[in-house]
């Protein structure tokens, strides 16, 4: 078992005091947007031994174990982050496995730079995640009723937003919806700034199931983001509560601290809500017009005190044991990889103890076992 070192990025929407807070340190000032822990080459985690990657490196199966490197390769599949947001992030989606592979070799034979602005796919694979919310979490997520949706763009009373109601109206649901997120998307910029500007005034003063985009507004002035996410359901997670986020399914998250697990890929497709690169054409290719319920996830319990987040991927799954004063130990010792992740009280994994924030790596087969009186997140995979 090893103790994680784990950084902090310092992305300009990120909270500037909910990460200090979590650890028990001052804030700097500066965003914290994001703890990474992992073995992602961007920003891998640290051990005694070396960098995670470089200890998973030197012996995969060990670490992994046998059945998550026939299965995934000789790489940690998931990445766990604590996510801390501020601000908005940008409105955006993830491909699928098949999109993702596809996309990453079309952008390689034309010989775009992996660094590059324009650069759509920094790989090949898919990018599926869960975020469960520490604090209460705002956030967007799929495709509101499309006719619900009229009904409250049309409750703005913003004459350039009228044609969008109406198209919103037509039938079938998928196509009404793929014509309004084009339409929003190739605007006249000059002319789309003008409305957005009449949409946040109406949203400000109209508050309640407007006060979100009135957020979105006040951070992205002028952005066709603002009108886009009008077009998805708003999500208030309290804590312990989750989303997951398929292929295709368009989200931004507004404001909270929650953890956040995924496939371990940089895919993103970016709607809006932003100043970087967005690619209509293949947003329009990847994203799933399919309106419905965004689906809050509650834990499911099992007799053992475990919690489990259940998704319909295998490269990662997420639980979480809340420990009380004076229980007993529990066994938490895996065939595959493990993080165990603190958010609250003081527990103890194995030979440390761990106080909010702080987390260690567990090999497959490593002996492992918590106790204490506090809050544990488990990261593995399903083999």
């Amino acid at each position: 078992m090893d103790r994680l070192d784990n950084t902090v990025r310092p992305y300009a929407w990120g909270s500037t005091t909910a990460i200090p807070h979590l650890l028990g340190v001052e804030p700097t000032g500066e965003p914290q947007a994001e703890m990474w822990m992992g073995a992602h080459p961007g920003a891998p985690s640290h051990t005694a031994r070396g960098t995670l990657v470089d200890v998973i490196g030197a012996d995969p199966e060990r670490e992994l174990g046998p059945e998550a490197v026939a299965k995934f390769g000789p790489h940690l599949p998931f990445l766990l982050k604590i996510l801390a947001a501020g601000a908005p992030l940008s409105l955006q989606v993830h491909p699928d496995l098949e999109q993702a592979k596809e996309g990453y070799a079309d952008e390689e034979r034309r010989g775009i730079p992996v660094g590059a602005p324009h650069r759509n796919y920094k790989d090949a694979n898919h990018k599926p995640e869960l975020i469960c919310a520490l604090t209460e979490f705002d956030g967007l997520c799929g495709f509101r009723d499309p006719v619900q949706t009229a009904d409250l763009i049309e409750g703005l009373g913003v004459a350039s937003l009228k044609p969008y109601v109406d198209l919103l109206h037509a039938h079938p649901e998928d196509a009404a919806l793929r014509e309004v997120l084009t339409a929003i998307l190739t605007a006249d910029p000059e002319d789309m700034a003008r409305t957005v500007t009449e949409t946040a005034a109406a949203c400000t003063r109209l508050g309640g199931a407007y006060a979100p985009y009135a957020v979105l507004a006040h951070h992205f002035p002028g952005d066709p983001g603002v009108v886009a996410g009008m077009l998805l359901n708003h999500v208030r997670l309290q804590p312990g509560e989750a989303l997951f986020l398929g292929a295709g399914i368009p989200h931004a998250y507004i404001s909270g601290l929650g953890v956040e697990i995924m496939a371990n890929s940089d895919n993103v497709l970016r709607c809006g809500l932003t100043p970087k690169h967005v690619d209509v054409p293949e947003l329009l290719r990847v994203v799933r017009f399919e309106p419905g319920d965004p689906g809050v996830l509650r834990p499911e319990a099992s007799p053992d005190g475990e919690e489990v987040y259940e998704t319909p991927i295998d490269e990662f799954r997420l639980s979480r044991y809340v420990l009380p004063e004076g229980g007993s130990a529990h066994d938490l010792t895996l065939a595959t990889p493990q993080i165990l992740l603190c958010t609250a009280g003081s527990v103890r994994a194995g030979e440390y103890r761990l106080r909010p924030g702080q987390s260690v790596f567990v090999p497959a087969d490593e002996k492992a076992e918590i106790s204490g009186a506090g809050t544990v997140f488990r990261a593995t995979v399903i083999v």
